[in-house]
């Protein structure tokens, strides 16, 4: 047991090292990915739980989630989990059909938007072929009891900027993604989902860094990215 744990430490020391070193070039010549070792995940849904905790998503708002299935013919079967965040992608055919600008890809790769300026017509949400947006239709978990819970309505700090989400307010009627917890990682911090994963089936990193545990990860193991035949080039990796 005290091996795994110092592998598991090691690996967030390591990350955040790559952080580190990331943030101190300008942000055009950084390219944040995501590697997750599909060998390694557990479907326990910490990441789920972590990413719904630090930007307080609502009911049916998930940025990321991890698909189970199971294959084979009884007796002969097993149980196959596909963790699933925002790819990020390099050509993101989402951008192209927003039609007020609402969404695009920053320097960093990181594709964003800007709740200011959504309109809410869900074309990207269409358009997405990984199914990683949702609309925020301005439900809670406590609806229907005597309070909502305050939890709820709490201040989160998307995108950098602090939002209280109350009725009628953004990002209620927005369309909502991962963001590769871009408010952490200009502080330095890895997103929640890396932190909080207990297999330690998710790393993160500058991919434009040869020196990076991703880009080590990326040249030592094979690894293939989803519906790759479309063109979208995505900056989520999976190894298995």
């Amino acid at each position: 047991m005290p091996v795994v744990v110092n592998q598991l430490e090691n690996a967030i020391v390591r990350m955040m090292d790559d952080l580190e070193r990331a943030l101190q070039k300008p942000p055009s010549e950084r390219r944040w990915g995501m590697v997750i070792d599909l060998t390694k995940c557990v479907a326990c849904d910490a990441c789920t739980v972590s990413c719904k905790a630090e930007n307080k998503t609502p009911p049916g708002v998930n940025y990321t989630v991890v698909i189970k299935e199971e294959v084979g013919t009884y007796p002969n079967v097993r149980s196959t989990f596909l963790p699933r965040p925002c790819m990020h992608c390099e050509n993101p055919p989402c951008v192209d059909v927003c039609p007020v600008s609402a969404t695009w890809k920053s320097e960093e790769g990181i594709v964003v938007i800007d709740y200011d300026v959504c309109i809410g017509c869900r074309y990207c949400v269409t358009a997405c072929p990984y199914g990683a947006r949702t609309f925020d239709f301005g439900e809670f978990y406590t609806e229907g009891t005597p309070m909502i819970a305050p939890y709820e309505t709490a201040p989160t700090f998307e995108y950098g900027e602090e939002r209280t989400r109350t009725e009628g307010e953004s990002p209620i009627g927005n369309v909502r993604k991962c963001n590769f917890c871009v408010q952490r990682l200009h502080e330095g911090l890895l997103p929640a989902c890396i932190n909080d994963c207990i297999g330690r089936a998710r790393y993160f990193g500058d991919l434009n860094d040869p020196d990076s545990l991703v880009s080590e990860l990326l040249r030592e193991r094979y690894s293939f990215k989803l519906k790759e035949d479309l063109g979208t080039d995505p900056k989520v990796f999976y190894l298995s």
